[in-house]
């Protein structure tokens, strides 16, 4: 894909619904790389499990340090980094990136919950001045458990989370109350597809109950005046990310397949 340039258009849709879809962001050699890549990764059997309040379990790799690989490559590269510092108006570092393992029959479902509500309570960043790009690897629809938003949510400031079941959760009074105000979407992708959305935007996802798994790559970003005040807080401290051109995307992807291929 060529160099994406977000139009006037595109960022009034991200301030105002706190979302921005954006189809084939990837295209279809990028994202055969990605899929057999990530199939091929051992590490992804070490994903740790999510239980969700109805018993289904989702299962979700974070991986917090930037290496060589295509994973990496992807958060660095001009379509998913320089978007999301246009986005977010701030110069953004790596605050961590995971890969979504929601697998046919039994992948879980996720409570109603924003990013912030995580990183606000547990990583001690002052400002929801993140967000994160995810995109998708499996097709995803309703069946197999799609991203769900509440459109514009992201302007009712950070809500209080509890615990449910094994996961954090949005107030669901409060979000019940949303609901009746602003519009659910279902984000349904094709592979190659991503959704850059802000860190108090609510969603949620549904269980897998289809034959289908529904794998993702989520990018997280951080704002350079958004560093945690104190630490430990998880994830990385402010760092310079160095943005790469988006044809290292396939550069990368080859020769890390190749390696893959002659171990």
């Amino acid at each position: 894909m060529a160099e994406l340039h977000l139009s006037e258009e595109q960022i009034t849709t991200f301030q105002r619904d706190g979302c921005l879809l954006v189809r084939s962001l990837f295209d279809t050699e990028e994202l055969e790389l990605l899929s057999s890549i990530l199939h091929s990764d051992r590490r992804m059997e070490g994903a740790h499990e999510r239980p969700d309040s109805e018993g289904g379990v989702s299962r979700l790799r974070v991986m917090n340090g930037l290496g060589d690989d295509l994973y990496s490559t992807i958060v660095r590269c001009r379509r998913t980094a320089a978007t999301m510092t246009t986005l977010l108006g701030d110069e953004v570092y790596h605050w961590h990136h995971k890969v979504m393992l929601k697998e046919p029959r039994v992948g879980g479902a996720w409570e109603w919950h924003q990013d912030y509500g995580y990183w606000y309570r547990n990583n001690h960043c002052l400002f929801p001045d993140m967000g994160s790009c995810m995109i998708a690897v499996d097709r995803a629809i309703r069946k197999n458990g799609c991203l769900q938003v509440i459109s514009g949510s992201h302007r009712c400031g950070r809500i209080e989370h509890g615990t449910t079941g094994g996961q954090v959760g949005a107030d669901p009074e409060r979000v019940e109350a949303l609901l009746k105000c602003m519009p659910l979407v279902h984000c349904e992708m094709d592979p190659g597809d991503a959704l850059f959305f802000h860190a108090n935007l609510l969603h949620r996802s549904d269980q897998n109950r289809s034959e289908h798994p529904r794998w993702s790559l989520i990018c997280c970003y951080n704002t350079k005046h958004n560093d945690p005040f104190k630490q430990p807080s998880h994830h990385p401290a402010y760092a310079p990310m160095s943005i790469c051109g988006d044809e290292e995307v396939k550069n990368v992807g080859q020769r890390q397949q190749t390696a893959i291929v002659n171990r």
